[in-house]
């Protein structure tokens, strides 16, 4: 599989106290994406300020909440926090995609799509019904794989297929559960059995694995 993504340089450091920061250089700006869980909607006392709060609608505490901030030869142009609820996510390498004017990244069940540089909210898309751990780029689509749910989405967010397991789309040993090959998506569940989808979403899953078809 061919896989072309925009070049762009990533560093980790610390801001803030002991916010992780995920420094990414993407032509003349620079994306700054941190957690900051303790931010409240429309209190003083929060660490960081932001332009724009794109959060879900709930009467709870949002499980994950990252910090965006895009700066343009060290000064500050746009800030925006996103949240949403099901699991927590955490800010690594597969949970963002980066192209020339905008970026995709994972936030708990929910994939976010925002401009560059502006941070306007161009789309988001509940991808699946608890947490979204990685996100790639296939052609002009994206594929996502969800705790309970892998997903292909159009570049508009739209689902165009979803496919589920009998169990939860990761190991207890923590190894390789997902991989992307040139005619396959390959997923193990906590149970370890093995799961094939063709990039079309049909299943090439071996049935035989489940003791109870």
């Amino acid at each position: 599989m061919t896989e072309h993504r925009i070049s762009c340089h990533r560093k980790y450091r610390f801001v803030g106290g002991n916010f992780k920061t995920t420094v990414q250089t993407i032509g003349q700006y620079q994306i700054d994406i941190y957690h900051d869980e303790t931010f409240r909607q429309g209190s003083v006392d929060n660490s960081h300020k932001y332009d724009y709060v794109y959060f879900d609608k709930s009467n709870y505490v949002l499980p994950t909440m990252f910090g965006i901030k895009i700066f343009k030869d060290n000064q500050l142009l746009k800030s925006a926090i996103i949240g949403s609820i099901g699991g927590g996510t955490t800010n690594h390498k597969n949970a963002t995609i980066i192209e020339s004017d905008r970026f995709l990244i994972c936030c708990s069940d929910t994939i976010f799509c925002l401009s560059i540089p502006d941070l306007t909210l161009l789309w988001r898309t509940q991808a699946d019904q608890a947490t979204c751990f990685e996100i790639f780029k296939y052609q002009d689509n994206y594929i996502v794989h969800g705790e309970l749910e892998i997903s292909r989405l159009d570049k508009n967010g739209k689902i165009l297929w979803q496919q589920s397991g009998a169990d939860i789309f990761t190991t207890i040993s923590g190894g390789q559960d997902f991989e992307l090959t040139d005619n396959f998506i390959i997923a193990k569940d906590f149970e370890d059995r093995v799961y094939k989808f063709d990039y079309n979403g049909k299943d090439f899953t071996d049935k035989t694995q489940f003791s109870w078809l």
